[in-house]
């Protein structure tokens, strides 16, 4: 059964193993005819699917279903993921660098180490994901819902000020400087967890 895929109307995933490059590829053509009028193609269904390490460089995957798919490693540089359900996707060490995930629903998502340098967050749904150590610079956090969060380590500067909400996410103590700078850090500051750098303890 290693590297069966299974297709079924709209749906492409794999049972086990990494999805074939080409296989992939054909998926992705379906998803783009499809995105053109939704009459032609089929939209991308990889709920679960195993992309890790998958070039994904510049791919179009606005509203695909990308649910608790394997991307740890994954290139998706200038990818398109507007809109798309990562919901408990695993994308730790991904590189996301410049990557489109206005409105994604990133919520339980492994996010851990990845790259997300001027990466578009923007109205994306980050509820309880794991931004451990991610490189979040320059990163579009416009409403970003940030709730529960946990943003140990995670590299960001002033654009925090931006994210919508992050009322009970964990973050390291060396990032209070840029923290407190956010407008409704008040509202949120009694549910928020601090982790001592040394100690790895949460306060």
């Amino acid at each position: 059964m290693t590297g069966q895929l299974f297709q079924t109307g709209y749906i492409a995933c794999a049972s086990e193993g990494t999805l074939k490059q080409s296989i992939l590829k054909a998926i992705l053509e379906d998803h783009h005819l499809w995105l053109a009028d939704g009459k032609q193609g089929k939209c991308a269904h990889l709920h679960g699917a195993n992309l890790r390490g998958a070039n994904l460089h510049g791919a179009n995957l606005t509203d695909a279903n990308l649910r608790s798919a394997n991307l740890v490693g994954a290139c998706l540089q200038d990818a398109n993921l507007e809109n798309a359900n990562l919901v408990g996707a695993n994308l730790d060490g991904a590189d996301l660098d410049s990557a489109d995930l206005e409105g994604a629903d990133l919520r339980s998502a492994n996010l851990r180490s990845a790259n997300l340098v001027g990466a578009c967050l923007q109205d994306a749904n980050l509820q309880d994901a794991n931004l451990e150590n991610a490189n979040l610079v320059d990163a579009n956090l416009q409403y970003a819902d940030l709730h529960g969060a946990n943003l140990e380590g995670a590299k960001f500067t002033t654009n925090f000020k931006k994210v919508g909400w992050f009322g009970g996410a964990t973050f390291s103590e060396v990032q209070i400087p840029w923290v407190v700078l956010h407008p409704r850090y008040l509202q949120w500051a009694h549910s928020l967890k601090w982790v001592k750098a040394e100690s790895k303890q949460v306060a």
